[in-house]
């Protein structure tokens, strides 16, 4: 039984975190309209929408590529096949396409766009590492971000960081080449070389601010997508941290043999972010499933973990696996 008091405490806070987005943004975008020319902005904002509008529509192409992925026939793989469409059925959800990646390191991620539809992939290190009973927690946790529309969530709070690291290293280098102006009155303010300085500076600020908060609701959706794992699993809170404790195992021996992914901006994706596998699970080798969860829910999470984490696209481990286990 998923509880319910947990599951709105979340919702309420990606809600207040897209809220803080949206506010942090409003204000300061109106500061740039007082002191920039509103056309000018404009036909900059026009340029960073149509360019975040079509990465995303060629995204998964991108991703096909990088990761070595393809789509499985019916024929292949069926006991996959069977249980992507359960767990969509269970989910509420069109049954999305599956896709397999020949990587090594245990992984899987949902993607898309209306070009392509809805897909799941499951790399061919994960269907080695994992049980039939964990690889469909994890196929449960990336339907649920299908079925939260994540993809389309994340991509429009990723606009507004773009639209502000635009804004600022254009006007800090106009700034720092002299501004663009001598002549009197107000407009000669606007264009002079520190208020432009000024401001591009402000707005990388606003930049890094906002890609904090981007990667806190990040974080918050990867906890709703394990809630929502454990809702349409059979004892899904066991068997979704065995699958992320394994994962974050395997990903760890794959680093260790210099076997590294190049996750690069695609690595939010994943079920688990490869680059944190090292400090995750570096001492639990040689474990049982079942004994390596325990072992990482005794740990203790201490402040270098809460501040790392602030930079990290997936939640810390250890309060990923409890949160879990209070579902």
């Amino acid at each position: 039984m998923v509880n319910e008091s947990g599951l709105w405490k979340l919702r309420l806070t990606m809600a207040g975190t897209v809220a803080l987005i949206i506010a942090v943004t409003t204000v300061a975008f109106t500061a740039v309209m007082l002191w920039l020319d509103v056309l000018d902005l404009f036909s900059l904002v026009i340029i960073v929408a149509l360019f975040n509008i079509a990465q995303w529509l060629i995204a998964p192409y991108l991703v096909n590529l990088m990761y070595r992925v393809k789509k499985a026939e019916s024929s292949d793989r069926p006991e996959l096949h069977q249980i992507l469409q359960s767990v969509s059925q269970r989910s509420g959800v069109s049954t999305p396409k599956l896709m397999l990646s020949k990587l090594t390191i245990p992984n899987a991620f949902a993607y898309g766009s209306p070009l392509t539809g809805n897909m799941v992939a499951v790399t061919d290190g994960l269907l080695s590492t994992l049980n039939s009973d964990e690889v469909e927690a994890v196929i449960g946790h990336e339907v649920g971000h299908l079925k939260h529309r994540d993809m389309q969530a994340m991509m429009m709070v990723s606009f507004l960081p773009s639209l502000f690291y635009m804004v600022g290293s254009s006007m800090l280098l106009s700034g720092m080449l002299g501004g663009g102006g001598g002549s009197a009155g107000p407009r000669s303010r606007r264009s002079s070389g520190s208020g432009l300085a000024i401001i591009g500076g402000v707005s990388l600020a606003v930049y890094f601010i906002l890609t904090l908060l981007n990667l806190g609701l990040s974080r918050q959706r990867e906890y709703y997508a394990d809630r929502h794992s454990v809702s349409v699993v059979d004892d899904g809170a066991r068997k979704l941290s065995t699958a992320l404790a394994k994962i974050s195992s395997g990903t760890w021996r794959q680093q260790s043999r210099r076997q590294k992914v190049n996750a690069s901006g695609f690595k939010s994706l994943f079920i688990s972010d490869p680059d944190r596998a090292g400090s995750d699970v570096a001492a639990i080798q040689g474990m049982s499933a079942d004994e390596k969860v325990r072992e990482i829910l005794n740990r203790r999470v201490s402040g270098w973990d809460r501040f790392m984490e602030l930079f990290s696209t997936h939640p810390n481990i250890v309060k990923r696996l409890r949160a879990i286990q209070s579902v």
